[in-house]
């Protein structure tokens, strides 16, 4: 699946395409692979929770995060999950677990990150929430990551569908309440960047 970040200005940040969502994700697997899709299954709260926690909510912090970091710096945080990752991964996992050589990892990849935080260049009173969004919302990822392990018995497919479907759930109230999408006027730009995208 893709995820791509496009400067859309005449739409807001949920509206525009970091919208998780790709239609052929959905329905290849459902028509073409004849794979069962269990959104609405026993398993329900599962897949819901993972589109919320691995999608809804760092798309949401990292979209509204970006509008005011530079695309660069925006990557480097970003590219922190594996640190969380680390971490998490100990307490919640049983084969993960951090040895000496994850501690240094860990700890010159967090001492790169208070240098971010530290340099005004980079990160100053003007941005400092917003890249703080970016590194709580790719955080996020490492969450729904440990919460998908719940449902690693099932097909790829199912899950991915599964999850989507649900993370569509949430978003379009989410939109409809806070940007109010019937009031835009997207320029022809925006719209041809969602269809193709979206298609």
């Amino acid at each position: 699946m893709l995820y791509a970040f496009f400067d859309t200005p005449s739409l807001g940040p949920i509206n525009d395409d970091n919208f998780p969502i790709k239609k052929e994700e959905i329905f290849k697997g459902k028509i073409f692979k004849r794979i069962k899709i269990e959104a609405f299954s026993k398993d329900w709260y599962w897949f819901a929770a993972i589109g919320m926690v691995n999608l809804v909510i760092p798309f949401f912090l990292i979209a509204y995060g970006v509008q005011k970091v530079q695309s660069n710096l925006a990557a480097i945080l970003m590219a922190s999950t594996p640190l969380s990752a680390t971490v998490l991964a100990h307490f919640f996992t049983h084969n993960e677990k951090i040895n000496i050589k994850k501690v240094f990892g860990v700890l010159a990849g967090f001492s790169g990150i208070v240098f971010l935080f530290s340099d005004n260049t980079l990160i100053n009173e003007s941005n400092f929430a917003s890249a703080l969004l970016i590194l709580i919302g790719s955080t996020f990822y490492v969450i729904g990551g440990l919460l998908t392990l719940r449902v690693s018995n099932k097909k790829n497919e199912n899950v991915t569908a599964s999850i989507l479907i649900w993370a569509t759930i949430f978003l379009i109230p989410f939109t409809a309440f806070i940007e109010k999408p019937w009031n835009l006027n997207p320029s022809t730009d925006s719209t041809i960047s969602i269809i193709y995208l979206g298609v």
